[in-house]
């Protein structure tokens, strides 16, 4: 039987384990990479430290119309067939309390190093600086024309081109169009871990403040998501990976013409009311000091007077002329600070994309296309988008193993 001939677009995660896994299948595989390299956005992962998946993956950490559309390719490629996979490339693990997963060397580049090795070892026939303009099908197979005017001929197509998040890295939505032109709907498409903008005319008073503390998302006045952690203000709002975590929920929030709150917990080893004791406790033994002088040492010197003009009292204010209500608020907006969510930074600054290929036109055991036969999808593009830490990268892996491994077979 002649070897089937599969053609890859895009050389990210997603497309290199495609490409590795049909490979090994037996197919002729072509990456076609718009870039000058394969694996750009792979350097950028986990801080340049590339955590390669998370050991606590579970379907609760996906998110999209149909989160449960992932499970079939997780339980295929899952966390432990991960991890086994990249020893026997090379990569020794190293696993963090949050379940996230490092290489050893804590490189980014060892991953790419590897994976760019073993694709070379297979004899994967890698294009770059490949533009992909369209994609036409007739009986014999597909004809994927580029920018330049080259053509390839093949007789699958795995689209692994990613979504909107990062374009420095080479995404740019250009999948989206390559997939409607096969009759694809999308669904509409939003940053999914990004910094937030906040209301306020005293951010770029507290810009570059970081705290360990507890964001909370709330909506109607319910609690919808939180997360601690590290969290930085800025000029424009806030960030930190709790902040991250949120930010999808928010932005969903504010697309529906709805106004999310973002509620931060400064201090949040204390309740409220254990907070409001310790504070009646602290300022007895400082009864001569300011109120701004008193709270030295609590937290962080920079939000002292922002957070006493907030809450309408004088930083001048002797602590021993501070009234019970007034230790309550202090009190109060330490553990219960609340901003307006306005918004969100540029898809330059996002981490990942919300939305994408709606899955219901997609098989799910397969990843290939309901609509084209032949015709796959993997990663990022899919309306399947995972929690910070790992997870994306694991939807990477088993998208991309479930198309190479169903693109290279008959």
């Amino acid at each position: 039987m002649k070897a089937k001939d599969v053609i890859i677009i895009g050389g990210g995660a997603a497309g290199i384990m495609a490409a590795i896994v049909a490979k090994r299948q037996g197919a002729n595989v072509v990456v076609l990479e718009r870039n000058p390299r394969i694996g750009k956005k792979i350097l950028a992962t986990g801080n340049g430290r590339c955590n390669y998946t998370n050991s606590f993956t579970d379907i609760k950490n996906y998110h999209g119309k149909n989160s449960k559309f992932a499970y079939s390719s997780l339980s295929q490629f899952g966390v432990k067939e991960t991890i086994d996979f990249f020893e026997r490339l090379g990569i020794a693990h190293a696993v963090e309390d949050n379940g996230k997963v490092f290489p050893l060397s804590f490189q980014a580049s060892s991953v790419l190093d590897v994976l760019r090795y073993e694709l070379e070892e297979l004899g994967v026939d890698i294009i770059c600086d490949a533009y992909v303009k369209n994609i036409e099908k007739d009986k014999k197979g597909f004809l994927v024309i580029l920018k330049d005017g080259r053509t390839k001929n093949g007789d699958a197509v795995i689209l692994a081109t990613g979504g909107k998040a990062m374009p420095s890295s080479g995404s740019d939505g250009n999948g989206y169009a390559l997939a409607k032109n096969f009759g694809h709907n999308i669904v509409e498409v939003f940053p999914g871990l990004v910094q937030l903008k906040l209301e306020g005319d005293f951010l770029k008073a507290i810009d570059g403040v970081k705290v360990v503390g507890t964001a909370t998302l709330l909506h109607r006045g319910k609690t919808v998501k939180q997360d601690t952690g590290d969290i930085l203000f800025t000029n424009y709002g806030i960030s930190g990976p709790p902040v991250l975590q949120l930010s999808r929920s928010a932005l969903e929030i504010l697309n529906k013409g709805e106004k999310p709150i973002l509620k931060i917990s400064i201090i949040n080893t204390k309740k409220k009311e254990e907070l409001f004791e310790y504070l009646k406790m602290r300022f007895s033994y400082m009864s001569k000091k300011s109120i701004d002088i008193a709270l030295i040492g609590l937290i962080n010197k920079r939000l002292i007077n922002v957070i006493l003009k907030e809450i309408n009292i004088d930083k001048n204010k002797k602590v021993a002329n501070l009234s019970n209500e007034e230790i309550e608020e202090i009190a109060n907006i330490l553990t219960d600070w609340r901003f307006k969510v306005i918004g969100s930074k540029s898809w330059d600054d996002a981490q990942v994309t919300a939305g994408g290929i709606n899955t219901n036109e997609i098989d799910s055991k397969t990843m290939e296309s309901k609509l084209i036969k032949g015709l796959y999808f993997a990663g990022e593009m899919v309306d399947i988008d995972g929690d910070c830490g790992g997870f994306n990268l694991q939807w990477a892996w088993s998208s991309g193993y479930v198309a190479g491994i169903n693109a290279a077979l008959d």
